[in-house]
């Protein structure tokens, strides 16, 4: 066929195509149809996201509606009441409580409207602090229960109508609803792959959502400074926001198994207070740890918690006010509440308590002759710190005696400035010397951190000027000091009275068996050492970034181990100190004494595998405390590390190259032998005869393929 003759066909067909067309119309143009939905089906999503959107009250019956979304807004189909979807219901109503005839206001707080109670079940094989008791507990509903309660809209949006009616609420408790009371349902969507958590707060009587009574008090975010994110995910995963568990947790439920409350006030003080938790007796103190008894008998023992935060009394590690706070941050000063006292403190806090009425006494109104309000007597115990953390300490006249020791004046300054003097200061607390602070800190074998630190009462005294005088008597000076940064770190303390009973001021008080003593807080004096002194013409050289020491006051705060300074742990615990004192006059030779390595294997800082086996830190989130380019592997090649050999025991222990020994800081007791020949093959050294035997065979490619990102992912973050 030619391309005319084609051409002429193909005119044909369509000309008759289109009388066809014609010929079948009913004389209106085709519509578009109707769009379809955009939107991901709920078993092939990745993430979950839910939001509620309105919710009412009918006759007693709760209608709720909500959307589902993935993490890029994209809306989640084919949601079924066969998810595990679960929904629950709260009023937060202004409570009052009764004490001796005389009735006492509560505050607001929430009360759940789906409770049951619940028989304690066959208890555990230690039943130790458990006084088991049935309990009422908070709950919520399956979507499951019920046919027709979820309907489907098709696009992402879905309403669901409680089973529970909460007009007339009388079993096992009694509700009573209030339509201008604050209303709170919740949601709960835990599919294998993600979970939602979502909530909603209004008025019934008005639908208002905004300028009703609330109660905020914490955020999540401010858990998360010492918690990881998925460690706090509860309940077998499912439970991840803090509005749901604070409208569960009432105060009326608690754990049949224990005996104990689960209000959530109580709970999460209680827990905090950890190993510190004890109750008075006539035969004085005794432990009382906070158990909770849970699924399939497991026991939590929250008297194995080592609660950082130190002192304890720093009620703004959680409850933080200002800028962005939550509405209700400063209702811990509201005086209204017993729990939170009793859920640290316990009902006898001594004997001389008689009741559990704590805010009778201890409030800013009507207070006790010589008690004071609980924030008082929390402030009481602070206010030392921040005294002391306005203080200074000035180093002066650095330079070597005749015998070419260190030696230097040392004077301890008040917040104004003024010298304070020694009659304040416990002068059997030290300073501590460094140099090569650019790099990991003296050798073991030229100054052990034991040659470096000083009494200052091994020094002289002028009372005139109150300045201390020390001399490093127990060290060498380095050879070729010309050029080294040097430091002196300061673990000096200074006195204060002790609050309690009648105190009406905290103040610095002459040093006695009667007071404190607290650290004053400032950094290492840092200067480039030249001839006989200081190089007031050079800059000193700062060490590699590798830990933020802010991350670590965020959970610690003012006190750690000893030497309350901030947190300068590696001028003493280098990577060489011998391990032959780790574990004092016990001749077992077992553990490293590396910064690193204390660190690591803290048993705190990985809860997983040691105290209470919660998970509720995760070690293996590297940036909980590390810089962002802190786990940067190749940066010291000259360093080395001295560990403990576990199969002789030896006091020698063995060498290790410098990024090796990092990685064994966490991995020695678990290293496979494939993990060892890996390496070895990568230049890593494992059985250094010495430090400059692991020194001189390294040659460590690990920094080749294990850059920091990798390490952030394969140690699961």
């Amino acid at each position: 066929m030619d391309r005319k003759t084609r051409h002429l066909k193909l005119s044909l067909i369509a000309l008759t195509a289109s009388a066809l067309l014609f010929g079948c119309s009913d004389g209106n143009d085709g519509a578009d149809g109707k769009d379809g939905v955009v939107g991901v089906n709920i078993d092939s999503t990745s993430s979950v996201q839910a939001q509620f959107t309105e919710a009412s009250v009918t006759d007693g019956t709760v209608t709720v509606n909500f959307n589902l979304e993935n993490a890029n807004g994209v809306a989640v189909l084919g949601l079924n009441k066969d998810y595990d979807l679960r929904f629950g219901i709260a009023q937060l109503a202004k409570v009052s409580e009764t004490i001796d005839e005389v009735e006492y206001d509560r505050g607001y707080q929430w009360q759940a409207y789906i409770n049951v109670l619940k028989e304690p079940a066959t208890p555990p094989d230690d039943t130790s602090d458990l006084t088991p008791s049935p309990q009422y507990q908070a709950n919520v509903e399956k979507a499951g229960d019920c046919d027709d309660c979820l309907v489907d809209n098709g696009d992402g949006s879905y309403s669901y109508t409680f089973q529970q009616n909460i007009a007339n609420v009388t079993e096992p408790l009694t509700i009573t609803y209030g339509e201008d009371n604050t209303h709170r349902a919740t949601l709960e969507l835990k599919l294998p792959q993600a979970t939602a958590n979502a909530h909603h707060d209004w008025q019934p009587s008005t639908g208002a959502t905004t300028d009703i009574q609330t109660r905020n008090v914490v955020t999540i975010e401010t858990c998360y400074t010492c918690h990881q994110p998925e460690s706090l995910e509860l309940h077998g995963g499912r439970r991840i926001a803090l509005a749901n568990c604070a409208s569960c947790h009432t105060s009326t439920s608690g754990d049949p198994e224990s005996g104990n409350s689960v209000d959530f006030t109580y709970m999460i003080h209680a827990i905090h207070k950890g190993q510190d938790r004890e109750t008075s007796t006539p035969d004085g103190m005794v432990p009382a740890p906070y158990k909770i008894v849970g699924y399939g008998g497991s026991v939590h023992d929250y008297g194995k918690v080592m609660f950082p935060q130190k002192p304890a009394a720093n009620c703004a590690s959680c409850h933080v006010e200002g800028e962005g706070a939550p509405a209700n941050a400063d209702l811990f000063k509201a005086e209204l509440s017993n729990t939170a006292c009793v859920g640290c403190h316990t009902e006898k806090p001594s004997q001389n308590h008689s009741s559990t009425n704590c805010m009778a006494c201890h409030n800013s109104t009507d207070t006790y002759p010589g008690t004071g309000s609980a924030e008082k007597r929390h402030g009481d115990v602070l206010k030392a710190y921040v005294e002391a953390e306005a203080m200074g300490v000035m180093f002066s006249n650095v330079g070597l005696d005749g015998n070419g020791k260190l030696k230097f004046d040392v004077q301890i300054q008040d917040s104004s400035g003024a010298a304070v003097g020694s009659e304040f200061i416990e002068t059997g607390t030290r300073v501590v010397v460094a140099w090569d602070t650019d790099k990991d800190f003296p050798a073991y074998s030229d100054a052990s951190y034991s040659q470096r630190r000083f009494k200052l009462s091994d020094g002289s005294y002028d009372a005139a000027t109150k300045v201390f005088t020390i001399t490093g008597t127990t060290f060498d000076m380095p050879d070729n000091a010309d050029g080294k940064t040097f430091e002196l770190w300061s673990a000096v303390e200074v006195c204060f009275n002790n609050g309690g009973y009648a105190v009406a001021e905290i103040k610095m008080t002459e040093c006695s068996d009667r007071t404190r003593s607290v650290a004053v807080k400032e950094a290492p004096y840092r200067f480039v050492w030249s001839g006989t002194g200081v190089d007031d013409t050079m800059q000193a050289a700062m060490r590699r970034s590798i830990i933020d020491a802010a991350k670590c006051q965020s959970c610690h705060n003012q006190e750690n181990y000893h030497y309350n300074n901030g947190y300068n742990c590696q001028t003493c615990h280098t990577s060489d100190k011998p391990t032959k004192e780790s574990v004092r006059g016990s001749g077992e030779y077992d553990k490293a004494t590396s910064y690193a390595y204390k660190a690591h294997e803290a048993d705190g800082h990985y809860l997983k595998y040691a105290g209470v086996q919660s998970g509720t830190v995760l070690k293996t989130d590297c940036s909980t405390c590390h810089t962002e380019d802190g786990i940067q592997l190749g940066r010291a090649p000259d360093r080395v590390w001295n560990y403990p050999n576990l199969d002789t025991k030896e006091q020698a222990g063995i060498w290790v190259s410098s990024d090796a020994g990092a990685c064994l800081s966490c991995h020695q007791k678990y290293l496979s032998d494939s993990g060892a020949n890996h390496i070895v093959a990568n230049g890593g050294i494992l059985d250094g005869m010495s430090a400059d035997d692991a020194r001189g065979r390294a040659a460590e490619a690990c920094a080749t393929c294990h850059n920091p990102a990798q390490l952030m992912e394969i140690h699961g973050n």
